[in-house]
């Protein structure tokens, strides 16, 4: 396959069929990157300094669990705060924000109008902040709620609703005034996000601090907001993003959009069935343990067609990853979205979940969503949309695949540590014959390996946030083509 200059610079490409690109077309999107750029660049900037903030707190976090006992008259320093902190600026501070800028941009892009009322999104970001600064103070001054992914204090959620519910307006205005008459496969995914996440996050508040439901039930709601939070926000978010991003990058348009449609619609009807799986032989109905079951298993239909349609769309372009940023991170992304499902799907097994419940295996299966799917999704979305917002490339390509590596291996090892040693630390828990104590024996040598791990995920951060730092500054490089991973080689040269 020949190698193009004009291919890799992934601005002669189109999502919609035809490829070329006018003059019009040109000034068309530069003004809407014009309008864009304030907003969103405010979502992304705060979003790093978020994540940024989680890798501090996860730092910490891990320096407690192998000594305890340093600092421990610090109430606000102990793991049980710690944890959690960390965690939720993960959800809500840095992939919810760095989504939200996402998919900003690209609804402005694919509604082809400029952005409308930017000071709705502005404000709805400034409040966003304050809500999870607030949640993270409230943590670590001992007011949590102890329902996982929900652990910020109740009274953070009024700014959080009220902050999405202005951003939620804009996304639905820009749509109703969009130009394009044809819906991408991309919007759908989108729309769906913005309207599953009020619905997810008002009914988990409702019945649990509102009106709480009593007994073992709060457990499965927290479950059910946590599995659907997941898939239906991040998910939809994340999938949304490579359905773009790939066939623009690649210069070609989308392999099949009935096969897009058929997995945009089997992924919005199962996903939501999911999350009960979690409480399997717990004191609830099994018909509602079963049927959570069988809609995680057929969420395999959408991942397949997902899949399918991905790797045809990519089929004879898989050299480019050599050298685009986005593809790597992209195509890494969608890879590891289906090694998520198909997990997933093992851990709802019942003769599985016997075994990998209350272990390390369930936090590797998150991390698996959240960090390698989505998260590097959105590394490859950032590195597409920021030099269109500054106008400006990447300025060092070493300090790019110096990013990818360290965050593929680091999460890529953090992974495996989990869902092994969580497996190893299971069959110790169910072996009657030995104490509970050599269950936390067996896990010691895999989280002392997860020591490597968040090493390389921190230097991943810290070099993105310098990179991003640069071109925020304006320090970017000036150019015509955007940054590549390697040099470029000669017309048929590659094959």
């Amino acid at each position: 396959m020949s190698m193009n200059v004009e291919i890799i610079q992934d601005t002669t490409a189109a999502v919609a069929p035809e490829v070329s690109v006018t003059d019009v077309d040109r000034v068309e999107r530069a003004l809407i990157d014009a309008s864009t750029r304030l907003p969103v660049m405010v979502f992304y900037t705060s979003a790093m300094a978020w994540l940024i903030v989680s890798t501090v707190l996860a730092i910490v976090t891990a320096f407690k669990l192998h000594a305890p006992d340093t600092l421990a008259d610090i109430a606000f320093l102990t793991w049980g705060r710690l944890s959690p902190a960390q965690f939720d600026v993960l959800i809500y501070g840095w992939a919810s924000m760095a989504g939200m800028g996402t998919a900003i941009w690209l609804m402005a892009r694919l509604c082809r109008t400029t952005l409308r009322h930017p000071l709705l999104l502005i404000s709805g970001a400034a409040f966003w902040n304050l809500g999870v600064l607030m949640g993270v103070i409230g943590i670590l001054a001992g007011g949590s709620t102890g329902h996982e992914w929900l652990e910020f204090p109740a009274y953070t959620a009024i700014t959080l609703f009220c902050a999405y519910l202005l951003i939620m307006t804009w996304a639905l205005i820009m749509f109703r005034f969009r130009r394009s008459g044809h819906v991408y496969i991309t919007q759908w995914y989108l729309l769906g996000a913005f309207l599953w996440f009020p619905w997810l996050y008002a009914a988990a508040q409702m019945m649990l601090f509102v009106f709480p439901v009593q007994g073992v039930m709060q457990a499965a709601v927290t479950w059910w907001f946590a599995n659907n939070l997941l898939f239906l926000w991040f998910g939809s978010i994340g999938l949304g993003t490579a359905y773009y991003m790939i066939p623009k990058v690649i210069g070609r348009p989308v392999h099949s959009y009935y096969l897009a449609t058929l997995g945009f619609w089997t992924f919005a009807l199962f996903s939501s069935w999911t999350g009960f799986q979690r409480l399997i032989d717990g004191p609830f109905p099994a018909w509602m343990i079963t049927a959570s079951i069988a809609a995680t298993i057929l969420t395999l239909i959408p991942v397949a067609t997902v899949g399918m349609n991905h790797h045809m769309t990519m089929r004879g372009y898989f050299p480019l990853m050599r050298y685009s940023p986005t593809l790597r991170f992209t195509v890494f992304g969608a890879i590891a979205y289906t090694v998520f499902s198909v997990v997933g799907v093992i851990m709802s097994l019942r003769s599985v979940a016997r075994i990998t419940h209350f272990t390390e295996v369930s936090i590797g299966y998150t991390y698996l969503g959240l960090y390698a799917f989505f998260t590097m999704v959105m590394f490859g979305s950032m590195y597409y949309i920021v030099p269109r917002l500054v106008g400006r490339e990447w300025r060092y390509a070493s300090l790019i695949k110096l990013h990818f590596w360290s965050a593929a291996y680091g999460i890529g090892l953090m992974i495996f540590l989990l869902l092994v040693g969580g497996f190893v630390q299971g069959l110790s828990m169910n072996d009657p014959k030995l104490p509970f104590t050599e269950s936390i024996d067996s896990l010691s040598p895999y989280q002392r390996g997860r020591i490597l791990s968040g090493l390389l995920l921190t230097v991943s951060h810290c070099v993105f946030a310098f990179h991003f730092g640069l071109m925020l500054l304006g320090f970017g490089r000036t150019a015509s083509v955007p940054t590549f991973l390697n040099p470029l080689e000669r017309e048929g040269g590659a094959h």
